[in-house]
């Protein structure tokens, strides 16, 4: 087994982080943004790389080498001061020469040893901290995981260790012969430069692979070291990884996350107080948020009796109050619930755990054996659902959305996906919820749909579903929405 790096070796003071090329195997997500600007629960890959650099390894001097749609990378991080590091940008007009040519080109802005982490890799709870330059000679060091599944070695690098040294790499292994996973966090000396100027392309790519300028070193002698990677590693080289790493990273920082209730109100106070009473009772609410947009009854006091945080606002109307909601709650996942008791908490669990998986998880009332009798959830109504939600599945083709209702407000979006929407969303009634789904699906975000429980609403009919014309109305209202998003005309 590999053994890890001694820490107390050499500090290294200056950052690599080649960040140029295509992701091609990740298409159609690097089609509009470079591949490590891809977000893994709201933080792109990029600047999880540059604080690992900057906060485990007490490196303020990195070099970003940008290619591919570079300018994305550029106006995120910025000259670095934001992020309290001085960034250097190396241009790198050719993305098809590989990692190692790539490398090359940052060679008069790394005079002395530096550390290198890959853009497009995702590190959470690693032990970075410990990665120091060994004493005495030697040429790089290279971070190894234990990992049992081969496949994972094949689609990255597999190393050869004896004695406590690195003595053989191989990329891409199509039978890996040991349990040791390469990853692309790496420490070099300068001599790297001259060593991929002399290493010979690969017969398998036709490029320098910096791979093979490792592994030569690595057979000539002593000069090469593992370290031993601790905490959770994945290569984003697909969509599938991109998923993978979302849901990794919101799962670990669950027992963090807070989440909050958001329940726009307009003369509710027949239901109100049993949905915030519901929904406060739940042990993963963190609090339940009502906007109450100058309700005319008691809504305002019966839902502060029962527990929740009460705001009372004037706006245009229901869209505009949700928006008010999910900007002013104080959770990182936020919920939207309707305040006439249609909904209920037992379902918040299901939302919750997809919504891991996705940017916003949103409920679907056509399940059939989910719908009490009574509901409003039939005929027309429910047809009208589906019939829209299909026409914006049709419209979003590219993205792979599947929609069978786009009137349920029960749903769960992150605030980081919110913050990235919420200047888009305009409409202030009904239309607000296709939108959202709509607005989602252009900032290219991942929607999933969960079947939910649905209710009769307690107390007055729905002001806009009572009858056959107010649905008409709201049918119309939500089409619009949905052609202006798809024709670019809001």
């Amino acid at each position: 087994r590999a053994r890890r790096v001694r820490s107390g070796g050499r500090m290294i003071d200056l950052g690599l982080i080649p960040a140029a090329g295509k992701g091609v195997r990740a298409y159609p997500k690097s089609s509009y943004v470079p591949k490590p600007m891809l977000e893994i629960a709201g933080v792109p890959l990029v600047q999880r790389n540059l604080e690992i650099l900057r906060d485990a390894m007490g490196i303020r001097e990195i070099v970003i080498i940008v290619g591919y749609l570079g300018d994305h990378i550029r106006r995120h991080l910025g000259d670095g001061s934001r992020h309290g590091v001085a960034i250097t940008y190396v241009q790198c007009d050719e993305p098809d020469i590989g990692l190692a040519r790539g490398i090359a080109l940052a060679e008069p802005h790394l005079p002395r040893p530096f550390a290198t982490i890959l853009a497009d890799e995702l590190y959470l709870g690693t032990n970075h901290a410990e990665l120091r330059a060994p004493d005495g000679d030697w040429f790089a060091v290279c971070a190894v995981k234990h990992v049992d599944d081969p496949r994972l070695i094949e689609r990255n690098y597999s190393v050869a260790i004896a004695g406590g040294r690195i003595v053989d790499v191989e990329e891409k292994p199509q039978a890996p012969t040991s349990g040791l996973l390469g990853c692309g966090s790496y420490l070099f000396t300068p001599e790297l430069f001259e060593r991929i100027r002399t290493t010979p392309p690969s017969p398998r790519s036709g490029r320098v692979e910096l791979t093979d300028v490792i592994g030569a070193v690595a057979r000539e002698g002593p000069r090469v070291f593992p370290f031993v990677l601790e905490g959770h590693y994945i290569n984003v080289n697909r969509v599938e990884d991109y998923h993978a790493g979302n849901y990794l990273a919101r799962t670990l920082a669950f027992d963090r996350t807070k989440i909050s209730i958001v329940i726009p109100a307009y003369n509710e106070e027949d239901s109100i107080g049993h949905v915030v009473a519901d929904f406060a009772a739940h042990p993963l609410v963190h609090e339940v948020f009502v906007v109450d947009n100058s309700s005319k009854d008691a809504t305002a006091r019966v839902a502060a009796e029962r527990g929740a945080r009460v705001e009372t606002v004037s706006l245009h109307g229901y869209g505009d109050t949700i928006k008010y909601g999910l900007d002013h709650a104080a959770g990182d996942l936020l919920v939207i619930v309707e305040a006439d008791h249609s909904f209920r908490s037992r379902d918040l669990g299901k939302l919750v755990e997809y919504a891991k998986d996705a940017d916003m998880a949103i409920g679907t009332r056509t399940t059939r054996q989910m719908i009490e009798q009574g509901t409003n959830m039939q005929g027309a109504l429910r047809w009208g659902n589906v019939v829209v939600g299909k026409l914006v599945e049709a419209l979003w083709w590219s993205q792979e959305p599947r929609f069978t209702d786009v009137g349920c407000t029960y749903r769960a979006l992150w605030r980081s996906a919110w913050n990235d929407i919420r200047d888009e969303v305009r409409g202030v009634g009904p239309e607000f919820s296709p939108e959202l789904m709509v607005e989602m699906l252009r900032a290219r975000k991942r929607v999933i749909e969960v079947p939910v429980s649905y209710f009769p609403r307690l107390g007055g009919d729905s002001k806009h579903s009572k009858n056959y014309l107010h649905i008409a109305r709201t049918a119309l209202r939500m089409l619009r929405i949905v052609f202006e998003k798809r024709l670019g005309l809001g």
